[in-house]
C-alpha cells in the first residue's frame, strides 16, 4: 500500500507501508536503508503522520550506520529535527553506530536517558 498525505494537507512524497496487523505497519527495506522501518499506530492516527515528513524521517533513520533491527515510530510520531519525534533507534557502536541521547528532544531533553550498560 502506498500512502500519501490527505488532500487537505500539504503533499509529501508517498511512503510505501505494509500493514502487518491492526497497529503495526512496516516500511520495507529499500535504497540505502540498512533495516526496515516499523510504525506502531492505528489507521486513525496515520493521517497526522502522513501529513508531515515524519515517516520519511523513519526511513532516513533506517540508513544510520550501526542501526540494529529497525527504525521504530511510536503512535505519536511527528516531524522532528532530522529524527522524528516519537522515533526509536538502537545503534551498535562496535558496528559503526553512535550513542546519542539527543537524537530527539535535545531542546528540552524529553525525558531521554542514556544507559551505559551492555545489552546482549
Amino acid at each position: 500500500m502506498v500512502m500519501g498525505a490527505p488532500a487537505r494537507q500539504q503533499s509529501f512524497p508517498p511512503v510505501n507501508m505494509v500493514r502487518e496487523s491492526a497497529h503495526r505497519w512496516v516500511l520495507p527495506h529499500h535504497g540505502n536503508m540498512r533495516v526496515q522501518g516499523v510504525v506502531f499506530a492505528s489507521e486513525s492516527l496515520l493521517p497526522s503522520a502522513l501529513g508531515d515528513r515524519s515517516l520519511s524521517q523513519v526511513e532516513n533513520v533506517a540508513c544510520l550506520p550501526g542501526i540494529v533491527r529497525a527504525s521504530f515510530a511510536m503512535p505519536d510520531v511527528h516531524w522532528g529535527y532530522g529524527f522524528p519525534i516519537g522515533g526509536v533507534a538502537v545503534t551498535d557502536v562496535e558496528r559503526g553506530g553512535v550513542v546519542s541521547p539527543g537524537d530527539v528532544g535535545f531542546d528540552i531533553s524529553c525525558g531521554i536517558r542514556a544507559d551505559p550498560r551492555r545489552c546482549s
